[in-house]
């Protein structure tokens, strides 16, 4: 998990997979759009994004494609819902020591 939340601790590869998570395929040029970032930059985030299993790409014609694998992500997701429930039981351990 600490690679996806490595990657994912990046407000650009944040955007990029908001803007992904429709699920469809999208372009590079489709994904730059509206960012403050070159297309040779939107990339790089991609790639970050694919080395840790999060997005795929595939090649169609001349363009890459990219899709969200919401595998990894939603692993990540039940990784924090299982330490926010280990603190919740720790303060509540700690509230019912001090009621004492």
């Amino acid at each position: 998990s600490a690679p996806v939340f490595a990657a994912l601790g990046d407000i650009t590869r944040l955007e990029l997979v908001s803007r992904l998570s429709d699920g469809k395929q999208h372009s590079i040029a489709q994904l730059s759009e509206g960012l403050d970032l070159t297309r040779q930059g939107v990339t790089k985030h991609l790639h970050v994004l694919k080395r840790v299993g999060v997005v795929s790409c595939e090649r169609v014609g001349r363009e890459s494609r990219f899709t969200i694998r919401p595998d990894p992500i939603a692993k990540a997701r039940d990784y924090l819902a299982r330490a926010s429930a280990q603190w919740d039981e720790a303060v509540e351990r700690l509230r019912a020591s001090v009621e004492e």
